[in-house]
């Protein structure tokens, strides 16, 4: 059986002081990991190296993911992070968040190189997608081998999450489009509180935790929420 996964994006926050802060936190926090449930921590680039030393010291099953890849195999593109570099720190990468296409101009069209990259590196991509036009848009792509992430775009960072009814709504058609055996998670304003009504929806697999994230005790109370 496939485990739930807990997906926590910390975007641009947190340094390497108050990363060390966190995980100390995270360390000693009462709660116990369920077999039923996988734990992906997913910092900024800088973090990656400094962070899975420090995770490898927890007597928990924590995995690594980056926030974002490059399009580009390799070569001349300043600033980039190829998928072969990341592989050997991380297991997943997130691929086509939001905030990337918004902010960063990102199209469906990148977001399918990146997966396609990430796939030929052993990387496992956690596509984010709106809707399901984003989901066809992914040309290319092995689906069966990527993970999808709705986030409805009024949800992200709002603190009003979509209702667990329409979240499972879109995670079936996404099923339906592309195939029963693809994971799907639910993005969007998660904490400790709905976390649970989310991933008990049949469809949903796990969830993509944002500012929920960035407290350990917090992200903790997620973790043993599923638990229970």
């Amino acid at each position: 059986m496939e485990k739930t996964l807990i997906v926590a994006n910390w975007k641009e926050n947190l340094t390497a002081t108050q990363m060390e802060s966190w995980v100390a936190e995270f360390s000693i926090f009462n709660f116990q990991f369920s077999n039923e449930t996988r734990v992906v921590i997913c910092p900024s680039f800088v973090l990656i190296s400094v962070l899975k030393s420090q995770v490898s010291s927890i007597q928990h099953q924590v995995y690594l993911g980056a926030q974002d890849v490059s399009k580009f195999e390799e070569g001349q593109y300043t600033g980039e992070v190829s998928a072969k570099m990341l592989k050997d720190f991380v297991s997943y990468v997130i691929i086509g968040h939001s905030e990337r296409r918004k902010c960063f101009g990102e199209t469906d069209g990148d977001v399918a190189k990146k997966s396609i990259l990430a796939l030929k590196h052993g990387l496992i991509p956690i596509v984010c997608v709106s809707n399901l036009e984003q989901v066809s848009k992914c040309q290319g792509v092995k689906v069966s081998k990527t993970i999808f992430a709705y986030e409805p775009l009024f949800a992200v960072g709002t603190g009003t999450p979509d209702t667990p009814e329409n979240a499972q709504e879109f995670a079936e058609k996404i099923k339906s489009a592309v195939g029963q055996d693809v994971r799907v998670l639910y993005g969007g304003s998660v904490n400790a509180e709905n976390v649970k009504s989310f991933v008990s929806q049949p469809d949903i697999d796990g969830v993509l935790v944002g500012q929920a994230s960035l407290e350990a005790e917090e992200f903790g109370r997620i973790i043993k929420s599923l638990n229970h």
